[in-house]
């Protein structure tokens, strides 16, 4: 293998896309990881890619790219419907695959992936960077440490403002069977990051629903039907015994942010964040007893993407880069992969039913 994992990334718009925002910025800036290809749908736009960014090689269709032997590794940066065929076919074609999250449309999609990928003993990474957020990480290590004592009560809220109107290009999240909305995007990076650091849920009880019912298109100035989900109130019980609750919300204006916060026995963390913990910077604070609300500062040892990395939403896709590549050399999983992907598609699952049915779910 080359000194740098060899990439072929599909979906590598120029401007104004996640892609460009996150991936590719994180890519050009990684020591481990080599952009060799790209691929978008037209001819025209990769090659403006291949020229932004310093690819070797344009694409405009991802199955001779993926068939390219000097591609080692494929990231998969496209919309929520089109995760599915570029993924199988580059696991069939021996590549180990980074894909955003959610890793397919259903949950049945995600699963057939998660076994193809392990029955070819492939590495895997799915985009939940919410858990390499460096201080994330930091706050599992300080509740296994035993910073608040035994776990009692959590609760996490993420609330964002804009949902009353969308550009043209994304507007075609309105409609809930595509995949992408508050339920499995903000809600599942959100949600996945508390169980993470806590543990999953023992049972559930969940409120989904579609508060604002029509989206104004920005670029059509015309009022679009939506059926996808903008709030989602979740409670429950841990594994470990301690409740839980969590409110995912989109909301029309002056979005109060991220917060986690955990509540023990003999101690208190909070997490913060003016977004989600999968796209900025968040802040840990701790208290010990009867002690006040204190920052803790996250050690360099948890900053694993390039130093070159620039400050925003590539940081955290930045560290995942660098932990997918390590694992692709020494076979060490140490980012979430398809199997954590699966797993949390089941817990959106069991929170859309215990909604609709107005019942507790409960998990083995």
């Amino acid at each position: 293998m080359a000194d740098k994992i060899r990439l072929g990334l599909i979906g590598a718009s120029v401007t104004g896309t996640w892609s460009s925002r996150s991936h590719l910025p994180a890519v050009r800036a990684s020591s481990d990881v080599e952009l060799t290809a790209v691929c978008t749908t037209r001819a025209d736009s990769a090659e403006a890619a291949r020229q932004a960014y310093g690819a070797r090689l344009a694409f405009d269709d991802y199955r001779k790219m993926i068939a390219s032997p000097e591609i080692d590794a494929v990231a998969v940066v496209v919309r929520v419907p089109s995760h599915y065929a570029p993924t199988r076919a580059a696991l069939e074609a021996g590549k180990h695959v980074y894909c955003e999250w959610p890793l397919g449309r259903t949950t049945a999609e995600a699963a057939e992936l998660a076994e193809l990928a392990a029955a070819k003993g492939l590495v895997t990474a799915v985009g939940l960077q919410a858990r390499v957020n460096p201080a994330v990480m930091l706050m599992k290590e300080q509740v296994e440490a035993g910073f608040v004592g035994e776990v009692l009560a959590v609760h996490v809220s993420l609330m964002r403002e804009g949902v009353l109107t969308r550009p043209s290009n994304r507007t075609w999240q309105r409609d809930a069977a595509l995949g992408a909305n508050t339920l499995t995007i903000a809600n599942g990076h959100t949600i996945d990051a508390m169980r993470f650091v806590t543990g999953d849920f023992r049972a559930l009880s969940a409120v989904v629903a579609t508060q604002a019912k029509q989206w104004l298109d920005t670029g059509t100035n015309t009022w679009l039907d939506v059926t996808s989900p903008d709030n989602i109130l979740i409670s429950g019980r841990l594994a470990n015994g301690a409740v839980a609750s969590v409110h995912i919300g989109a909301i029309p204006f002056a979005g109060s942010g991220y917060r986690m916060e955990i509540y023990g026995r003999d101690g208190t963390l909070v997490a913060i964040g003016r977004d989600s913990p999968q796209l900025g910077e968040v802040t840990l604070h701790g208290a010990r007893g009867n002690n006040e609300l204190a920052p803790i500062p996250v050690p360099a040892r948890l900053h694993v993407a390039a130093a070159a990395t620039p400050p925003g939403e590539a940081v955290n896709v930045g560290q995942m880069y660098a932990l997918f590549a390590r694992a692709i050399r020494d076979g060490k999983s140490r980012a979430p992969d398809f199997a954590t992907a699966v797993e949390l598609h089941r817990l959106v699952d069991a929170v859309k039913q215990a909604s609709d049915d107005a019942r507790q779910v409960t998990f083995a």
